[in-house]
């Protein structure tokens, strides 16, 4: 069928803010007030609809960048929702290059944070018509002119030129589905005695976002932004047609890069679509302006250009910030492989590695020597929701601590700083500070308002790995923290952050009470009774620096004198350290190695006996007083 928009009447506009600001639920207000769905339909009592992937219902963040498509009067409003976590900033990057606009969603208590410049700075770079959006102005703490005073400040500190600092302002309640031109007066922590809905807000998208640009008659580009997949027509290459006008049974040609011998990928258009709400409709034809989703090229080039076959023209490539910290994947070495997971071999962790390569250009993975993968991404959460997404699809496989990656620049051996931003209870501000300041934090600010601290620093990545763990223990779970790269600084040689030793199964077997009662006055346990462990298996962290060998299987030895029945049975056993997959990335030592399974997550030392750990402590040793001496 065929169904191409009018060029003029194309909206193409990316929502854009810090994590936790509301951008999510206010793309909920724009489909549940168009009449995307039926009243009877269970998304109008959903919250997050886009939030489709589990994990991302489970921690409340968007992972991945994703567009939908309304109807507003004569027009079609393309609508882009990009993740608000740092870690998550190349799927911004590449997805911002899809609109033409952005709306600037600002929590009016919070105010601009840490990726809300990160976002702004890249919409402005690409020249993103932005409309500011403040909202959550019903918070009990809300303060709407305050942080509109804060963006203004950071349009003048990063716009490229003077017609970027004039922007439309709304205020937005955007659980409620309410925004306003001007901010409604009255106690405004009672929104549903507001009267309002979302239309200001679609009315300003029309009148302020530019229309595509892009010649139709011209020969085709689309940059490829993304990837789907569908069983019956294979996969999709997503993207915005820069030029041109695509159809149905095109030859074209994908092309990976503008250099002279770039790859070329070719193939016929077996299938067009464009967004309709949240569902693809099929089209014959589509041209510059428009968001659409091309089938029958077998290419997995994000970032390249989709061209006619007869003139081949590519668009320079999606240019994305440098990953930050890198985790070593290996196949699992463990003496319970096999006992969980469906796919535990390195050739089955390779192949999915892989694919994850191929649809994730935000993360870095290559090869090493010994068969192990190095995948580097922007930090510790982007890392652990790709081993979340492994284990959850059934892969077993082991990984070592995460490490900074350093980059030289002019010669110079250079690692990442960054901004770190903490919002806290006053109560907790003291052990935040001496936290921070343990791992070498410079402070910045410190503002006080309401009961709540605010404090910013500058701080190496390598002493923010764990921290966040760390700070949640301290306050109780009463934290706010973001943080992001802000430069790379020369490298300085610093002491390892302490840590305190760790309790090891000695026996493989099964944990008992008996054994457990008297270890945990040793230290803080892992498991709990019933557990299987194996020897090398890290069981619970020691009271002291060592590390200390333990045996939990052992059980009560027999006798013939008669005991108390209640010395017998009652053994009161301390709740367990909980073993998060954060937590155990960041707890990591350099000689021990996380295991991962669809159902266990297990520390281990990397040599297992301890004539083994002997020998490599003797080795190391050995090598240390060669280097010291000049030899070999």
């Amino acid at each position: 069928m065929n169904t191409k928009i009018d060029q003029t009447k194309i909206r193409n506009v990316a929502i854009i803010a810090h994590v936790d600001h509301g951008k999510t639920t206010l793309v909920d207000a724009f489909l549940k007030q168009n009449n995307v769905f039926r009243s009877n339909q269970e998304e109008m009592n959903q919250e997050a609809i886009l939030d489709s992937g589990d994990l991302e219902r489970e921690k409340g963040i968007t992972i991945k960048a994703k567009n939908v498509a309304i109807n507003y009067k004569d027009y079609k409003i393309n609508i882009i929702d990009t993740p608000g976590h740092a870690d998550f900033g190349g799927e911004v990057e590449r997805t911002l290059n899809m609109a033409d606009g952005c709306l600037l969603v600002v929590d009016a208590q919070e105010g601009p944070m840490p990726q809300t410049r990160f976002v702004l700075k890249k919409a402005l770079e690409l020249g993103l018509k932005p409309i500011v959006v403040i909202n959550k102005i019903d918070k009990s703490y809300a303060n709407p002119q305050k942080a509109l005073d804060k963006v203004t400040d950071l349009f003048l500190e990063l716009a490229t030129d003077e017609s970027q600092l004039e922007f439309p302002v709304f205020y937005a309640i955007g659980r409620a589905g309410k925004a306003f031109a001007e901010l409604p007066s009255g106690d405004l922590t009672k929104s549903a005695d507001l009267p309002g809905n979302i239309q200001p807000l679609l009315d300003a998208i029309v009148e302020t976002v530019p229309a595509p640009q892009g010649d139709p008659t011209q020969p085709l580009q689309l940059q490829v932004t993304s990837l789907d997949f569908d069983p019956h027509l294979g996969r999709f290459l997503i993207g915005k047609i820069k030029r041109g006008t695509i159809r149905t049974k095109d030859n074209v040609v994908v092309v990976h890069s503008p250099e002279p011998n770039a790859k070329q990928d070719k193939g016929q258009v077996k299938s067009l679509m464009v967004r309709e709400g949240l569902a693809y409709k099929e089209v014959s034809e589509a041209a510059a302006g428009e968001i659409v989703a091309v089938s029958g090229i077998e290419s997995t080039a994000i970032g390249g250009t989709l061209c006619i076959a007869s003139q081949i023209e590519a668009l320079p490539v999606i240019k994305l910030s440098h990953p930050s910290v890198q985790i070593k994947f290996e196949a699992s070495s463990s003496p319970f492989v096999g006992k969980d997971g469906k796919y535990v071999t390195a050739k089955q962790l390779q192949q999915r590695l892989d694919r994850e390569q191929e649809l994730n250009i935000s993360l870095e993975i290559t090869k090493t020597d010994g068969g192990a993968y190095l995948v580097a991404g922007r930090g510790e959460l982007q890392l652990a929701i790709l081993i979340e997404e492994l284990r959850r699809e059934s892969y077993e496989f082991q990984v070592r601590r995460p490490e900074v990656i350093m980059r030289e620049i002019d010669g110079v051996l250079s690692e990442p700083l960054e901004e770190l931003l903490i919002e806290v209870p006053e109560e907790y501000q003291g052990e935040v500070i001496t936290a921070v300041s343990e791992r070498k934090g410079e402070l910045l600010n410190m503002e006080t308002e309401n009961g709540h601290a605010r404090l910013s620093y500058k701080i190496l990545t390598r002493n923010l790995l764990g921290l966040r763990t760390v700070l949640l223990t301290a306050t109780k779970g009463n934290l706010i923290m973001n943080n992001f790269v802000l430069e790379y600084v020369p490298y300085t040689e610093q002491p390892e952050i302490f840590r305190k030793g760790v309790l090891i199964a000695s026996e493989t077997g099964t944990a008992v009470a008996y054994a457990m009662n008297t270890i945990q006055e040793r230290g803080d346990l892992f498991i709990t009774p019933g557990t299987e462990v194996y020897e090398g298996m890290i069981v619970g962290v020691n009271k002291y620096d060592q590390d200390m060998e333990v045996n939990v299987c052992k059980e009560r030895e027999k006798s013939g004198v008669r005991r108390n029945q209640a010395e017998i049975t009652q053994v009161a056993l301390k709740t367990p350290l909980r073993l998060s997959l954060e937590f155990a990335l960041v707890f990591l030592a350099k000689d021990e190695i996380l295991e991962v399974t669809p159902n266990h997550l297990r520390l281990r030392k990397q040599y297992l006996t301890k004539n083994e750990r002997s020998w490599a402590t003797r080795d190391k040793l050995s090598e240390f007083a060669k280097q010291k001496m000049g030899i070999g």
